[in-house]
C-alpha cells in the first residue's frame, strides 16, 4: 500500500505544496498511519460544530423564499467539488485544497453579508468583524475538540490560507497555490448557483440575464443545438454551461501559465506575481455577470426587506445582550476577559443559524 508521501510525489506537480513540507500545528501531534495533514484538517473540519451550523445559514436567499436555493453547507460543498477538480487538473494538494475550501466560510454569521455588517457595525471602534477572521478564532480557540487543549490543532497552511483570505488585496507574498485555487472555485461556485437561484425564485428571468455576454452566449448556443427544452430545463443546462465554462477556462489558462512559469517548488509560487484567475476575456465577462447580480438580485426589493428586517433584528438583539451579558452562553461570558463584552456578544450571535436567531430573538422580545 502506498503511503500519502508516496502517492503525492507520484502524482503532484513540483510547485504544489506536499504533506511532507508542512510546517506543522500549534501543538505537535504524532503523525497518523494512513491520513496525511490535510486529510486529518478536512475531517476535523468536517465533524466541527460550526461547519454543522452551515446548513442552517442564508447564502443569499432565507428558507422563507423556499427549500430550493443554496445553504451556506450546500455552497461550501459546491466550492470544495469545484476545487477539486481544478486541483487535480493543475497536479495541486486537492487534500489541502478541500480542507480549506470547507474552512472558507465557517465564520459566517446568520443572515449573510447582511448579518455581517451588523456585526461589524457594532464592533466598529473594536477592529470590526469579519467573518474570514472569525472563522480563524473559531477553529483556534471557541470550538473544542479535544480535552488537552483549544480548537482544532489545523496546520499552519490551513491557518495560513484562512489569513490570505482577510484581506486579499494585500498578499505579500502570494499564497499557496491551494489557497488561490479556492478563492477562484469560490467565485465559480456563486456566480453559477447564485444565478440559478434567482432564475429558479423568478427574481430574474433568461432573458434579464441574457443582457450579460456570458449567459447570452451559452443560452444562444444551446437554442442553436435545436433541442424543445421546458424553462426549466433550459435554466438547468445554461447553469451547468456555466459552470463548465468557467472551470475549462480556468484549468486551461491558469495550466499554460503554470506551464509557462515552470516552477519547481511551491516556494517559487509565493515569492512570484502568479495568480490563478480565469482568462482575461472571461475575467471582464464575469464582472458583468456579478454587477448584473449585484444590481438586480442581492438588491432586490424582496431580498431588501429581509435584509432590512434581519439587520434590524441583530441590532436589537446584540444591543440586549450587551447589556445583560448574564444571558450569554457560560461560555460566552468566560471569553468576557479576553476579548471585551462587546466581541464575546458578537461572537456568541455570529455563531447562529438563521433559525436560532430568529428563536432567541423571539424568546425575548414579544414583537
Amino acid at each position: 500500500m502506498l503511503s500519502y508521501n508516496q502517492r503525492e510525489e507520484l502524482l503532484y506537480a513540483p510547485y504544489a505544496m506536499f504533506s511532507r513540507d508542512s510546517a506543522g500545528r500549534e501543538f505537535d501531534e504524532p503523525e497518523h498511519p494512513y491520513r496525511g495533514p490535510y486529510q486529518r484538517d478536512r475531517d476535523r473540519i468536517l465533524h466541527s460544530s460550526a461547519f454543522r451550523r452551515l446548513s442552517g445559514k442564508m447564502q443569499v436567499f432565507t428558507g422563507h423564499m423556499g427549500d430550493y436555493h443554496r445553504t451556506r453547507l450546500t455552497h461550501t460543498f459546491e466550492v470544495a467539488t469545484i476545487a477539486r477538480t481544478v486541483a487535480r487538473a493543475l497536479r495541486v494538494n486537492e487534500d489541502l485544497v478541500e480542507a480549506l475550501a470547507l474552512m472558507h466560510d465557517v465564520g459566517h454569521p446568520p443572515f449573510g453579508h447582511a448579518g455581517e455588517d451588523v456585526l461589524n457595525e457594532i464592533l466598529a471602534d473594536d477592529g470590526g468583524f469579519s467573518h474570514n477572521q472569525f472563522a480563524l478564532v473559531l477553529v483556534k480557540e471557541i470550538e473544542i475538540r479535544y480535552t488537552e487543549r483549544p480548537g482544532l490543532n489545523l496546520s499552519k497552511e490551513v491557518l495560513d490560507g484562512q489569513v490570505a483570505r482577510i484581506d486579499k488585496d494585500s498578499r505579500k507574498p502570494r499564497p499557496l497555490l491551494e489557497v488561490q485555487l479556492v478563492d477562484a472555485a469560490d467565485s465559480t461556485t456563486y456566480d453559477a448557483h447564485d444565478a440559478d437561484d434567482a432564475l429558479k425564485l423568478g427574481l430574474v428571468t433568461l432573458e434579464d440575464m441574457k443582457q450579460c455576454q456570458l449567459i447570452n452566449d451559452i443560452a444562444d448556443a444551446i437554442e442553436q443545438e435545436g433541442h424543445q427544452l421546458s424553462s426549466n430545463q433550459l435554466r438547468k443546462a445554461v447553469v451547468y454551461r456555466l459552470i463548465n465554462r468557467q472551470v475549462t477556462d480556468l484549468i486551461e489558462f491558469s495550466g499554460q501559465q503554470l506551464e509557462r512559469m515552470n516552477f519547481q517548488t511551491c516556494n517559487d509560487v509565493i515569492t512570484s506575481s502568479f495568480l490563478i484567475e480565469p482568462s482575461p476575456e472571461l475575467a471582464i465577462q464575469k464582472s458583468e455577470l456579478e454587477l448584473f447580480l449585484h444590481q438586480n438580485v442581492y438588491r432586490h426589493p424582496e431580498i431588501m426587506v429581509v435584509r432590512q428586517q434581519a439587520q434590524n433584528r441583530l441590532r436589537r438583539l446584540a444591543e440586549k445582550l450587551i447589556s445583560n451579558p448574564q444571558l450569554i452562553p457560560s461560555r460566552f461570558q468566560a471569553r468576557i476577559d479576553l476579548v471585551g463584552k462587546k466581541r464575546a456578544v458578537v461572537e456568541f450571535i455570529a455563531g447562529m443559524t438563521d433559525h436560532y436567531c430568529e428563536k432567541f430573538y423571539s424568546l425575548h422580545f414579544s414583537s
